[in-house]
């Protein structure tokens, strides 16, 4: 699959998703098999690029392959010089425009999925950013604005001729936020509709899953979004699954400790301790879902305050499912 003259390693993508794809996931998903990963959503908004948050949003590493960076806003002047900025200053490869997000304080500045209800102003802004740079520009729209509006096969026909390079749909509305099941009649369409590559989206959480959505849309291929939090081993197995017809095995409990404590300690990394242990309770919390369905394990982890003690308490409780006894472990484990 290209994404103008790029080749990405293979169609299973990781979606944007504003407070879990920052750097350190981003890297454990391409290590993992996901052939290209995108950023968290950046507003286009030049006055808070300085704030902490935006900061890191910026920040990007060469074990992410492709620099793909999302931007949201309203204003196409605006976004033009935020994919510039982006492109000159962060090194992106790609620009990604984000239509797709339901959230209601993006929305209420007439950002994400609000713009589809305007259509000229998303040919306005689609065609002032691709102007603007000279990487690939991708677009992530839903189906429409609610079920009674569905215009994703018009916006869809209107970014390809104003020069979008690639599509990702998720298969709900703006209205649907994340509830019920997405559908995927509306991407087969787009599909039929357009061209260009099509990413089919939406509540994927397994290979055969893909599988299935990719053969009744004829997509090019997936983007992974909430099925990677705690999972970042679906890429590979999706890939194989899709390049072989047989299901990968689970990772063993060995690997799961090796990944997540990895994970953890490079998000410690990233984000200094403080934050870094804020941030470090949700993907415990994903990641152990289905081990520790009474919670009772992540309400122990959640009272710790250093990131030492975070460690050890993982090492302490693998080594318990293990049916094995730790050498040495700190009174917070």
């Amino acid at each position: 699959m290209y994404i103008g003259p790029y080749q990405l390693e293979n169609n299973v993508v990781l979606a944007p998703m504003a407070g879990v794809t920052d750097q350190p996931f981003r890297e454990l998903c391409k290590s993992l098999g996901a052939g290209l990963v995108v950023s968290e959503m950046l507003s286009s908004n030049p006055r808070v690029w300085e704030s902490e948050k935006s900061l890191k949003r910026m920040e990007h590493s060469s074990k992410e392959g492709l620099r793909s960076v999302q931007i949201a806003g309203s204003e196409p002047e605006q976004m033009a010089f935020a994919a510039q900025y982006n492109v000159e200053k962060n090194g992106a490869q790609i620009i990604d425009i984000n239509m797709g997000c339901p959230a209601k304080k993006v929305n209420k500045k007439l950002a994400g999925s609000a713009l589809l209800q305007f259509p000229d102003l998303v040919e306005s802004i689609i065609k002032t950013v691709v102007n603007a740079v000279s990487v690939p520009v991708t677009l992530k729209f839903r189906t429409g604005w609610d079920p009674d509006n569905k215009n994703a096969v018009q916006i869809a026909k209107i970014a390809e001729d104003n020069g979008i390079q690639a599509l990702s749909l998720h298969g709900r509305t703006k209205a649907c936020l994340y509830n019920g099941v997405a559908e995927y009649d509306t991407i087969k369409a787009v599909k039929g509709s357009v061209n260009i590559p099509v990413l089919a989206n939406g509540d994927i959480t397994s290979a055969q899953k893909a599988r299935q959505v990719l053969d009744y849309t004829n997509a090019d291929g997936v983007m992974i979004g909430r099925g990677a939090q705690g999972n970042p081993w679906i890429f590979r197995e999706i890939h194989h699954y899709l390049q072989t017809g047989e299901q990968l095995p689970s990772p063993t409990l060995q690997e799961v400790y090796s990944v997540l404590s990895g994970h953890i300690s490079n998000v410690h990394r990233f984000y200094g301790e403080v934050m870094g242990v804020r941030i470090a309770r949700k993907h415990v919390g994903w990641y152990l879902a289905e081990r520790d369905p009474e919670r009772t394990f992540r309400k122990t982890f959640n009272a710790l305050e250093s990131a030492q003690a975070q460690l050890d308490a993982l090492e302490a409780i693998f080594y318990r499912w293990a049916g094995e006894a730790p050498e040495e472990c700190s009174p917070a484990a």
